[in-house]
């Protein structure tokens, strides 16, 4: 079963470790399909029934993005708002078109994973940081599960740090 990801990055040219998940995820077509959100709409117009369709077509769906502000890149937000509507998404006559899809997160933070603890410098985990997107994706009955997340890029960049993420990716997305 192929496996939508929707990567959201408005500088993935300037990326290391999201562009290099993009290029490994390119060389198996025929397991993912990437729509990267700044490519397709660089004006941020977002054509609501194609990105309709597309999430209609795949039963796994992967947003991936960096960490910005504690939550994701603003494209997303709009692409929430404007995709997921009432009499699609949601609604008593929905058919809640998303319903039941597998659905995920996959970030990339910038500092270590003891930052986002209880006693780390943002004092939540990435769970609790997350929490809205959960309750968007239960609110639109998909099948929610826990995000994968790389983290440390800002303080370790290395070429090795980054390929050691990949394998993990591709067998995160695989188990979905």
């Amino acid at each position: 079963m192929k496996t939508l990801i929707i990567a959201v990055h408005p500088h993935m040219e300037n990326s290391l470790i999201n562009k290099r998940w993009i290029e490994e995820l390119n060389k198996y077509p025929e397991k993912y399909t990437v729509h990267q959100l700044y490519e397709a709409y660089p004006d941020e117009k977002i054509e609501v029934e194609k990105e309709q369709e597309l999430i209609e077509s795949y039963d796994n769906i992967i947003f991936q993005f960096p960490f910005y502000w504690f939550s994701s890149p603003p494209l997303l937000k709009k692409w929430f708002d404007e995709v997921l509507l009432y009499g699609w998404a949601y609604g008593s006559k929905s058919g809640y078109k998303a319903g039941g899809k597998k659905i995920s997160l996959a970030i990339t933070a910038g500092i270590d994973e003891e930052g986002y603890s209880k006693s780390g410098k943002y004092k939540y985990t990435m769970e609790e940081i997350t929490r809205p997107f959960e309750l968007t994706f239960d609110y639109i009955k998909a099948d929610y599960k826990p995000p994968f997340v790389y983290y440390g890029i800002e303080t370790d960049s290395s070429e090795e740090w980054i390929e050691k993420s990949v394998p993990e990716y591709l067998n995160f997305i695989d188990a979905l």
